[in-house]
This record gives structure tokens, C-alpha cells and sequence, in this order.
């Protein structure tokens, strides 16, 4: 039984759209003609460029597998779409970013759950550690209808943002100066975790000591010793080549990197029937391909880690012991409709 669906929706009031701090291409869902200009039928129709943004590099699986899939797919679609992709955060942070598909002046978005909870907070649960069993669940619980309740809640808080999709990018995993193999070996540890509500929670469950630092500027942190160590995914921990100033991985897979795939409430009113369908199928293309790319991606990355010996990889991690002590801190400090999205997810496990 789907738990959350169970609850009374919680109706909120629109979120007021800030203005992007950045200056975006003024080209956004330009329908030309189409069905938009007859009241009788669809709205949209004819030639529409989209901006997706995301605030990852062109080399990680976001892009690369994700965002420029997505932009194949919907082209190849030949129903009118154009997508011109942004990364790196060209066209604003997260909060920025978020703010510009509210109001519509990004029309997709890749994001973090966490990012996503500034506009509804339950959303940040699909961050928290160990609710998922692995990447595999966290695609099929956004695919197979258990979070509908969610996507309509947020859509509710949001103006009108609708989830397309989600994928996992990796597992995050725990790195330090020290193996950390169970949940005693965080005691005393001073660990980066990121500044957003859910991570701070998570770091509670697990009996982390948590540190807030700006992810570009761990790398510093860690080579003078502000923090003992950080968490994150493989392609992340590679990219930042925050092993140069750690010691070990920790395999403690203790939780999803979270990518919603979201697009502005335009997509609603701007886009046909034939559109909207290409573009959702669009980015079930990229979910579907998302978990080879990032299994290729971090076989690479412990493969190169390993032969050039910069790091120790810890995979005897006592997983079920740190799972059993953050579910039972979950459920005893979660509660409204974060416990009832915490439970849906849980009661979605196979």
C-alpha cells in the first residue's frame, strides 16, 4: 500500500518566481502558429526552442547521458523542438535556477532532490540516506506511480513545475583519512555534508558531525584539514580529484544522487499534445540510459584509482547497520507529509 497517496494533499500557495540573477536567451517556448492560436484546440504547436540547464560539466553522466540525450531524442522526435542545453551552471545556481523554471524563463531543469525542497519541502526525503536500495529503486518509484501524490504536491507548491523524470547519478560514498566501515567510525570526524535541510538531516542519522562547505572550495577544505572528510558520488569525488587530498573511499553507498528532471509550467500551456509526448519520452530515454553510463562511468574511475594507487577503497562497509540506525532515526524524527513520503518510498522497496 501506497502510504503517501493515503494522506490528504497538502494545498499550498503558489511559490512567487524570483528573477533569474543571470540574463537568459529571451527564446523561451516562442510557439509560432499551431494549434495555440485556435481556442478550440491544444495549446502550443509549432516550431518551440527549449533551454535545459543543469549545473554539472560536459564530461560527467548528467550530460552527457542525461541532458544531451534528452536533447536528441526530442529533435529526433521531429515534432518542432529545438533544445539548446546550458551546463555548468551557465545559467545560475540551483536556487537561481529553480526560481527560472517557476517563472518560466528555463523551461528544464536537472536537479537535486535537496534543491528541489526550497519550493516543497517533502521533496528533499528523496535525498535522505538509505530510503532507496539502490538507483534501480529510486527510477522505479518515480516510474511505476508511487510518487504521483509527490509530483502533484509539488507541482501544487510549485505554480505548476511538473517532474518528468528522475534518475539516480551514483551512490554517494564517504571518503576520509580514516576507513570508515560502520556507523562508530563517524564518532569524532569532522564531515562535509551539503548546506541543504535533508543533508543536514542525514548527517544526524547517521551520527555525523556535520561541516558545511561550499562544494567548491572542499577540495581547499580538505587539503588544510577544515573538515576530515565529505560524501558524495564516485563521478564527483573524481571530478573535484578530491582523492588527492584523502586517504580512503568508503563504500557506504548510503545514498542516491538524486537528478529531477523538471520543466516549467509552460509545458503545460506551450506545447501540443504530440510535443509534450515526445519530450517525456525524451526523458525516459535518458533515465533508461542513465544507470549504464554511471556503472561505466565509476568502474572507470575505481579501475584508475586503483592501478595508480592514490587511494585505499574500503567495500567492506557495514551497510545494513548504518541503514538500520537512519531508518529508525527517520521515522522517529520525520513527520507530516515528509514521514509520509519517507514511508511511500520505503513501502516501495522490493
Amino acid at each position: 500500500m501506497n502510504l503517501y497517496h493515503n494522506r490528504s494533499r497538502l494545498h499550498r500557495s503558489r511559490t512567487a518566481a524570483a528573477s533569474a540573477a543571470v540574463a537568459l536567451p529571451l527564446v523561451l517556448l516562442t510557439a509560432c502558429g499551431g494549434a495555440g492560436d485556435d481556442p478550440g484546440g491544444d495549446a502550443g504547436g509549432g516550431q518551440v526552442e527549449l533551454t535545459l540547464a543543469h549545473s554539472y560539466t560536459e564530461d560527467q553522466p548528467q550530460h552527457t547521458c542525461g541532458a544531451e540525450v534528452i536533447k536528441e531524442e526530442a529533435e529526433a522526435a521531429d515534432v518542432g523542438l529545438t533544445v539548446e542545453v546550458y551546463p555548468n551552471s551557465q545559467l545560475g545556481g540551483d536556487a537561481d535556477r529553480i526560481a527560472s523554471v517557476q517563472s518560466g524563463d528555463v523551461d528544464i531543469d536537472i536537479q537535486g532532490a535537496s534543491a528541489l525542497a526550497a519550493v516543497y519541502e517533502p521533496a528533499g526525503v528523496v535525498d535522505a540516506t538509505y530510503v532507496f536500495d539502490d538507483g534501480a529503486h529510486l527510477v522505479r518509484f518515480f516510474t511505476d506511480g508511487s510518487a504521483d501524490q509527490l509530483e502533484q504536491d509539488f507541482k501544487d507548491a510549485s505554480g505548476g513545475v511538473s517532474i518528468l523524470g528522475a534518475w539516480s547519478a551514483g551512490a554517494r560514498q564517504f571518503t576520509a583519512n580514516e576507513a570508515i566501515r560502520e556507523p562508530e567510525d563517524l564518532d569524532g570526524l569532522r564531515m562535509r555534508f551539503p548546506g541543504s535541510a535533508q543533508h543536514l538531516l542525514n548527517a544526524q542519522a547517521l551520527g555525523a558531525e556535520p561541516t558545511e562547505v561550499a562544494y567548491e572550495e572542499l577540495y581547499l577544505a580538505l587539503q588544510q584539514g577544515v573538515v576530515d572528510g565529505q560524501e558524495n558520488p564516485l563521478t564527483n569525488i573524481s571530478a573535484s580529484n578530491l582523492v588527492e587530498v584523502q586517504d580512503y573511499v568508503s563504500m557506504s553507498d548510503h545514498g542516491q544522487n538524486s537528478n529531477l528532471i523538471v520543466a516549467a509550467p509552460t509545458f503545460d500551456s506551450e506545447l501540443d499534445d504530440d510535443q509534450r509526448a515526445a519530450l517525456e519520452a525524451a526523458v525516459a530515454a535518458a533515465v533508461e540510459q542513465m544507470p549504464g553510463c554511471v556503472e561505466e562511468a565509476e568502474r572507470e574511475i575505481l579501475e584508475k584509482w586503483v592501478q595508480e594507487g592514490s587511494v585505499e577503497i574500503v567495500d567492506d562497509v557495514d551497510q545494513e547497520a548504518f541503514a538500520q540506525q537512519t531508518d529508525e532515526w527517520f521515522r522517529a524524527n520525520l513527520e507530516g507529509d515528509s514521514l509520509a513520503v519517507y514511508e511511500a518510498i520505503r513501502g516501495s522497496a522490493q
